[in-house]
């Protein structure tokens, strides 16, 4: 497999401060350059910037729906992080302790098939979905096929 290089995600969010203390507490994510509307967050090498959006309102949630993935609603749109297993257990495990809300509990998705994988979703206050994933063998099932 290629180098992977890290990407850069946009989102909205209804609050800066909110956001802040979510993905520094919660998801350990440092902080980088920020002003008055957004700022920009590590996540596992990635570059996320929370951009403010007071038409979201400060109790509003982000629009989304769910397709069916392998017996879950999955949320769409979300997005994430594949991670080393023993980093996504570590991740998992962080965030039951601090009593996270799941949109799906961590499990194993695709059991025994190409593609089996770790997976689990949350929101963050805004309403964002993001799926936080890992395989056993990250080059050889990211992308694999029946």
């Amino acid at each position: 497999m290629q180098k992977l290089t890290p990407f850069h995600l946009a989102i909205q969010v209804r609050d800066l401060a909110e956001a802040r203390t979510f993905y520094r507490e919660v998801l350990g994510c440092s902080e980088g350059r920020s002003a008055e509307q957004w700022v920009d967050l590590n996540l596992y090498g990635h570059q996320l910037v929370c951009h403010v959006n007071p038409n979201i309102g400060k109790q509003g949630k982000v629009a989304s729906h769910a397709n069916a993935v392998d017996g879950h609603g999955v949320p769409v749109p979300h997005f994430g992080v594949v991670l080393e297993m023993s980093d996504w257990q570590r991740l998992a495990d962080r965030l039951r302790k601090r009593n996270m809300e799941f949109i799906i509990e961590p499990y194993i998705r695709f059991k025994g098939q190409p593609g089996e994988q770790a997976t689990l979703f949350i929101l963050d206050p805004s309403g964002n979905a993001i799926e936080f994933k890992a395989f056993k063998d990250i080059d050889s099932q990211l992308f694999a096929v029946e």
